[in-house]
């Protein structure tokens, strides 16, 4: 014991050996949680991972027991529905398909979404363009489907696709069809058919009127108030009328321009020469007159070409065997390209402009700093909209579902609408549907995976 300066001693001091120490341990530190106990974690997780468990993980462990039995569920077939998937020609139409969607539909979205994107940035009504474009992700896509199904009607007066390309197909072309028109059989015609175009039987000359009766024409493609011209209307070359002979309630005279009888107008007129070959070439007007400007004197044959008689154009079958599936895609990006356009121009908010403005500088085009600058900068955000689509893409059913019809369903199917069919519409085969379900699953979940990564990627 050692005696201190205040009187107190203190206990002598052990020295050291060397060895371990015998003195009392020192408590541990405790480590402080942040958030929640795991307790508390697990109540609160429960209720969802219970739900998950119910609607995600039980269907699906039940589909895969369910594709080992036939369609009544009692008979154990294996891998037999899965062998029908592959061997079967309606199933490798729909599998076709569901490629041709893949590898389209992804592509036009993503690029149209990149290009919108680029040029929002250069526009004053940017905001007002993108609403334009974002405004179809408000539609469901059963709603997109009965929209497209009406544009995609035949009918001109129906359709919007087909009244634009008939309105520009009438733009560059002034003729009109006549179908099922012809001249009036017997002796007493002036013209006659000849390798499906009308002739005159005798020669005409200039200052003859050339009349040309016409019968047959169709009351759809007639026109409403055009009165034909007179029989002896001339415009001082060779002339003439072409003409629907025929006298609403009777009485009219055959060959004969009579009141009331109507014009044909549109009409391509063609003056041949002795030769073979065409001289001229005139246009019928509203009261069916035609005539020829700058031909040469002699005698002709006005002949009436083939063209005349056909079918005017009346735009594309979209909704047939051959256009079924492009025209649904084109339903598909029209939905989901504003999805893609505000992800990707999000992704264009967030790049650097001193990269961007540092290539200007150095004398790089727009074009330069778009490909090597923009691109390889916004390439995350490319990946996660390409991904994104490819995943719809597979699971698309209802623009299909509704915007096909069912004359031409199986050359538009899909996997999704199929596993439907199959199942639920008709086939009454859960085993097949089943199997189709699993193999959609195996299909899709490569492209979650990359897509979960690539998130997890982005928040490291």
């Amino acid at each position: 014991m050692t005696e201190r300066l205040d009187g107190r001693q203190e206990p002598p001091v052990k020295e050291s050996t060397g060895g371990p120490s015998t003195g009392p341990a020192e408590s541990p530190r405790k480590t402080l949680r942040l958030g929640p106990s795991p307790a508390v974690a697990i109540a609160f997780l429960l209720p969802a991972a219970l739900l998950l468990g119910i609607w995600v993980v039980y269907p699906i462990v039940y589909s895969l027991f369910r594709s080992l039995f036939d369609a009544t569920g009692n008979g154990f077939v294996g891998l037999g529905n899965y062998v029908t998937i592959f061997t079967d020609q309606g199933m490798l139409t729909t599998i076709r398909n569901n490629l041709i969607w893949v590898v389209i539909a992804p592509i036009i979205v993503t690029m149209l979404g990149l290009i919108f994107a680029v040029l929002t940035e250069r526009i004053r009504w940017a905001t007002a363009f993108k609403l334009i474009v974002f405004m179809p992700m408000a539609v469901s896509l059963m709603a997109a489907g009965v929209i497209f199904r009406l544009v995609y009607e035949e009918d001109p007066n129906k359709g919007l696709a087909n009244a634009i390309l008939t309105t520009v197909q009438d733009t560059f072309s002034s003729s009109q069809g006549y179908p099922e028109a012809r001249p009036r059989e017997g002796d007493e015609s002036p013209v006659a058919a000849q390798d499906g175009a009308v002739v005159t039987k005798q020669p005409a000359q200039a200052g003859q009127p050339v009349l040309i009766p016409i019968v047959g024409v169709k009351p759809d493609v007639m026109p409403a108030n055009a009165q034909a011209a007179p029989a002896n209307v001339s415009g001082g070359g060779l002339s003439g009328v072409i003409w629907f002979d025929f006298t609403q309630g009777g009485g009219g005279r055959n060959n004969a321009v009579d009141t009331g009888e109507k014009g044909l107008p549109g009409m391509t007129v063609e003056a041949v020469g002795q030769n073979g070959q065409v001289a001229g070439t005139a246009t019928t007007t509203e009261n069916g007159s035609f005539s020829f400007s700058g031909l040469p004197e002699g005698s002709y044959t006005v002949r009436l070409p083939q063209s005349n008689f056909e079918a005017a154009y009346g735009g594309l079958t979209w909704l047939g065997p051959t256009l079924i599936t492009p025209a649904i895609i084109g339903a598909f990006v029209w939905v989901w390209a504003g999805f893609a356009m505000v992800l990707l121009a999000a992704g264009l908010a967030a790049i650097p402009r001193d990269a961007l403005e540092a290539a200007r500088i150095d004398g790089a085009s727009e074009w330069q700093v778009f490909r090597k600058i923009t691109v390889p900068l916004l390439s995350p955000v490319l990946l996660v909209v390409f991904v994104t689509m490819i995943i719809n893409t597979l699971k698309v059913f209802d623009l299909v579902f509704i915007i096909a019809p069912s004359s031409v369903q199986p050359q538009a199917n899909v996997v999704a609408l199929e596993m439907w069919r199959v199942s639920f519409g008709g086939g009454n085969n859960q085993g097949l549907g089943s199997a189709l379900a699993i193999f959609l699953l195996i299909l899709v979940l490569p492209f979650m995976i990359m897509n979960i990564r690539r998130f997890r990627r982005g928040e490291s």
